[in-house]
């Protein structure tokens, strides 16, 4: 193994610990949600306003991270993000008011946002370095972070949410800083430079605000089984238990797929991974809605999850291509859609059914499958 070589597996190693944790906090404080309403009294509009200044910081830490993250500000931005991160989830665990949850809150979103331009601009690098896909794998350790912090989370459902955040945030903070000497490495000379932004003016414009075009349409359906997973089975008389398993199939299914997106990639190419991927989802959960069983439903929604599992890897590696600020851009029209998904299910199928207002995911998913070649051409690594 050459210098290069092992350079470029430390970078690999080290990112897929901050994705990892990233993800791990993210799901911690999601599952315990219902903990910090209940311990600040908060009504169910006030919840949704610290979610709303979650997701204020978050847009505005993705933008400044955008702004900021040159290749030798990354080590830093990584570091501080991290750290920030970790802080203000112990913080948020110990607040008792609605102002209180509102400033942390604003505060964890704004870390979220620059950590995760951070990791995906450096990502980029270290896939660069690499020669070959990596993101995919990276990607999949925020999935399987996600997946544990969930499992913690529901294993210490006794425990006060506060001691929860803290532990979890102090962990991740500690973690950080330890291994702070490797982070900072990763600016050192055997790192690559960026590749020059690709196309100029409106034309570079416009291709990056379809790339977060598609991410928005992508994550739509991440917010839809997240929070409507459960339901629809629900609807078909599942139990409890049966229902929540939705989910987590929705979760297992990504999971698997960014585990196998890097070989999937090098092998067949970006555009044909994600436009066949795409396509399985649109199918996958167009049957599941419209068969109407149990079965079909637990089935449709892992499908949907493996067939999206390297849309947005893929798309923030097109994305990299144009610098961090379309990065950023990407990732804030992405989580738009992420934030804004489960309110649209909501809507339309309040006016409608909850399946007819389901297939909106997979008819997004289909636009994506056709929309893919043009989004991604010319952006293998």
């Amino acid at each position: 193994m050459t210098r290069a070589d092992a350079s470029v597996r430390r970078s690999r190693v080290l990112l897929t610990s901050y994705f990892l944790g990233l993800g791990v906090v993210m799901a911690v404080w999601g599952a315990r949600m219902p903990a910090v309403q209940h311990a600040a009294h908060l009504t169910t509009a006030g919840l949704s306003l610290v979610l709303l200044a979650a997701a204020v910081g978050m847009v505005a830490g993705l933008q400044a991270g955008g702004r900021l993250a040159r290749p030798d500000r990354l080590p830093l931005l990584l570091i501080g993000g991290a750290v920030a991160l970790g802080a203000a989830l112990a913080v948020l665990g110990q607040c008792r008011t609605l102002t209180s949850l509102l400033a942390a809150a604003v505060t964890f979103g704004a870390a979220h946002g620059v950590l995760d331009v951070a990791a995906n601009t450096a990502a980029v690098r270290c896939q660069n370095a690499a020669s070959r896909p990596v993101m995919s794998s990276l990607h999949a350790a925020y999935s399987i972070g996600a997946l544990g912090g969930a499992a913690m989370a529901a294993a210490t459902a006794r425990t006060a949410h506060s001691a929860l955040f803290m532990a979890t945030g102090l962990a991740l903070t500690a973690t950080v800083l330890v291994a702070g000497p490797r982070t900072l490495a990763l600016s050192g000379a055997d790192q690559p430079k960026l590749p020059e932004p690709q196309g100029a003016g409106q034309g570079r414009a416009g291709g990056v605000w379809l790339l977060g075009a598609l991410a928005a349409a992508s994550l739509l359906g991440e917010g839809a089984a997240a929070d409507w997973a459960a339901v629809h089975l629900h609807t078909l008389h599942a139990t409890s238990a049966l229902s929540a398993t939705a989910s987590a199939l929705y979760s297992m299914g990504m999971a698997i797929g960014r585990l196998t997106g890097d070989w999937l990639t090098t092998r067949f190419g970006a555009p044909a991974v994600v436009r066949t991927g795409a396509a399985l989802a649109a199918g996958g959960l167009t049957t599941g809605v419209l068969v109407g069983s149990v079965l079909a439903a637990l089935a449709g929604w892992a499908v949907f999850g493996l067939g999206l599992s390297s849309t947005v890897p893929s798309l923030i590696t097109a994305a990299g291509r144009h610098g961090p600020r379309a990065v950023a851009t990407v990732s804030v029209t992405g989580y738009l859609g992420l934030l804004a998904g489960p309110a649209v299910i909501g809507a339309l199928a309040s006016a409608t059914t909850l399946p007819t207002a389901l297939l909106l995911p997979a008819l997004l998913a289909a636009a994506l499958a056709a929309l893919t070649r043009r989004a991604l051409e010319n952006t293998a690594p």
